[in-house]
């Protein structure tokens, strides 16, 4: 495994691995998105690209484009080939107590091939309090090698308090990966590794942004 994110790796984020070869210049890593891709275990089988890769599979529920049926099974499944080093998986998708709670199957395989797991939680409307991002980010910490949260800025008040918290966990030793959504948060990702962010993700082109704000990868890298 070569994702091992105990220091900051930029992730280019795609549906099509045929864009790996332009991401190499600018990213560490490449996130595929195989919610929006189409037969993404035919992509992954066939894949031969140089950079590593994290393969997302994001319910539709959180933002993404995969129904729930079968979703999980080929997250898991993605896990096995050679050049995947790390999956997404929601946090939601591993707390039993909402419902979703089937995603261990893709987590226990991630560990069995070797692979990084990234538990994820974003919320498309609001920053929460302080107390509430620290709490999920714990929680998603501790069920994976890094908490990531996704929020969405109604301004810079907002960036200051993820800010904040990313920090405080990061000092404390626990791997987090934070950035703020929309045009308010948008400077989070630049800042953000610089309080102790993990992970930033930024689409090749911009056309092809995968969440509100985002920068394009040259520009992040920048």
């Amino acid at each position: 495994m070569s994702l091992e994110f105990d220091s900051f790796v930029l992730a280019a984020s795609t549906a099509d691995l045929s864009d790996e070869p332009t991401a190499r210049e600018h990213a560490d890593a490449v996130e595929f998105r195989m919610d929006l891709a189409d037969e993404p275990l035919t992509a992954l089988a066939s894949y031969g690209g140089e950079l590593p890769l994290i393969a997302t599979n994001r319910a539709d529920w959180e933002g993404g484009g995969a129904p729930d049926e079968n979703r999980l099974d080929d997250l898991a499944r993605a896990a096995e080939f050679e050049g995947v080093d790390a999956i997404d998986v929601e946090l939601a998708a591993l707390d039993e107590e909402k419902g979703r709670g089937n995603g261990d199957r893709a987590v226990q395989r991630a560990s069995e091939e070797g692979a990084a797991v990234i538990v994820s939680a974003h919320d498309f409307e609001r920053t929460p309090g302080a107390d509430e991002m620290r709490e999920t980010l714990l929680r998603a910490s501790d069920r994976g090698d890094v908490g990531k949260l996704a929020v969405t800025a109604a301004d810079p008040g907002d960036v200051l308090a993820l800010s904040s918290v990313t920090y405080d966990l990061a000092s404390e030793g626990h791997g987090v990966a934070t950035m703020a959504m929309g045009e308010a948060g948008r400077h989070s990702r630049a800042i953000a590794p610089v309080y102790g962010s993990r992970i930033g993700y930024a689409p090749v082109d911009p056309a092809d942004a995968t969440a509100p704000g985002q920068y394009d990868l040259a520009t992040l890298r920048g």
